[in-house]
């Protein structure tokens, strides 16, 4: 279980492989365990890849606060770092693509290329996620009814803080501890890290639309025909400089993509991430 001393606190990381250097960023609420079930035994053939969990994530240290794309973005940067990765190929899903984009953003020349799987943009769109005619509710609830096996009373349909306590309900649905209570610490640290935003409290330190066209990297784009989080994958598409775009056919659970379509996820990152496809872009990107 190594780990790694950055700004105060401790990160579990993981490498392997030789080569160029590609880091991979986890979601909200996941650890570094999700990539290694399908995507590091491939990526570890051809690249070094660095995993690690997000501070209050795994076996990461959990501080009170400071769980903003910004911070999250400076840890990477003081992770790389401690590690002596100058620049590396940057791969993250969903809240984790989030802090891609951010990290691309505010340390440029540490990036060669990124590549985005099923990105949220939750404090950009949090007000569209919020509306109770967002298109994923109905699959938010109509899912978890299904999961847990009791219908959702209809005030709370909408009660972020409901839906996230109903986790605890539903073992764990991937990987070696598939059937496993949830932890109750990882649904609460998700709540933690949402509520800010969802409340549309200050969000000066988070990723904002405005900042995306700012982005000069080449960016490989994926999403899957069926996400909750099409808006926000249409949005980097148009705001990109860079951007090359696939979409993914859906799956059970229209986010998971390197779960339930890792040949294909990896298909098109082996596509993307050709030292002959890496520009030189930093000057654009400052």
């Amino acid at each position: 279980m190594p780990k790694i001393r950055v700004d105060g606190l401790n990160f579990h990381y993981w490498q392997s492989g030789r080569g160029p250097d590609l880091v991979l960023v986890h979601g909200l609420g996941g650890n570094l365990a999700g990539w290694h079930l399908t995507m590091v035994p491939e990526l570890q053939q051809e690249y070094r890849v660095t995993t690690y969990d997000l501070r209050g994530h795994g076996r990461s240290d959990a501080p009170r606060s400071g769980y903003t794309t910004a911070d999250m973005a400076a840890d990477l940067r003081g992770l790389m770092d401690a590690l002596g990765i100058g620049s590396a190929r940057i791969a993250g899903h969903s809240w984790g693509a989030d802090v891609v984009l951010h990290f691309a953003l505010l340390y440029p020349e540490r990036v060669t290329q990124i590549v985005l799987i099923e990105a949220a943009l939750l404090a950009p769109l949090a007000d569209v996620y919020r509306r109770p005619d967002w298109e994923g509710w109905p699959y938010v609830t109509r899912t978890l009814e299904q999961l847990v096996g009791a219908p959702i009373p209809e005030d709370k349909r909408y009660d972020l803080e409901y839906l996230l306590r109903m986790l605890l309900e539903i073992p764990i649905i991937y990987g070696p501890a598939q059937g496993r209570p949830r932890e109750e610490e990882t649904v609460l640290r998700v709540l933690e890290v949402l509520t800010p935003i969802w409340n549309g409290q200050d969000t000066s330190r988070e990723l904002g639309l405005e900042q995306l066209s700012r982005i000069a990297h080449p960016a490989l784009v994926l999403s899957e025909a069926n996400s909750t989080c099409r808006m926000a994958y249409e949005i980097l598409c148009a705001r990109l400089r860079r951007c090359t775009s696939a979409t993914l056919p859906g799956g059970r659970f229209k986010h998971f993509s390197g779960l339930e379509h890792p040949e294909l996820v990896l298909d098109h990152m082996r596509a993307f991430l050709q030292p002959a496809a890496v520009p030189s872009a930093l000057g654009e990107a400052r």
